[in-house]
């Protein structure tokens, strides 16, 4: 009898790890292949690594500048809109103008003045006073001058000076 139970009470066999070390293989393989295949481009990327290469051997000439003039702005002092106290702006600016406009901008240079000057003259202290003021302002004033020139007229605008008393 006692061989019999011996043979009925089999010890449970081990799983064996074989399966489970290769299935980590696998995945390891898996994902630096897929990184491969993304970081070199080969899979959702462009053609930016041959692109890459070309600028790095093109880096020796110089790029050319655009073929850009500067208008300049008579600077001009405004005073704010407030509740009684005088504040004074005090501002200057050049226009960026492509070369072949450059007479057409400066035949509406009047009319330019006059939109920045109503612009700025509807403004109140605490519109200047906020750190990212600036931006907003030159983006409004860059804006209103292209309407009068024209979009492809002017480019953009440079504060030269911009001085609250």
């Amino acid at each position: 009898m006692t061989d019999e139970t011996v043979d009925t009470e089999e010890t449970p066999k081990k799983a064996s790890k074989l399966p489970l070390i290769i299935g980590l293989v696998l995945a390891l393989a898996g994902g630096g292949g897929g990184f491969f295949a993304v970081y070199s481009g080969m899979i959702l990327g462009s053609d930016s690594a041959p692109a890459a290469e070309e600028e790095s051997v093109e880096m020796d000439k110089p790029e050319a500048l655009p073929d850009i003039t500067y208008v300049g702005l008579d600077p001009f002092v405004v005073s704010l809109t407030s509740g009684g106290s005088a504040d004074y702006l005090r501002f200057r600016a050049q226009l960026e103008v492509p070369s072949a406009h450059q007479e057409e901008v400066e035949r509406v240079l009047p009319r330019v003045v006059d939109v920045l000057n109503g612009y700025l003259r509807a403004l109140s202290p605490s519109d200047i006073e906020s750190p990212d003021a600036l931006v907003k302002l030159r983006s409004q004033m860059l804006r209103r001058v292209q309407i009068v020139t024209g979009q492809e007229r002017v480019s953009d605008l440079l504060v030269m000076e911009f001085v609250l008393n």
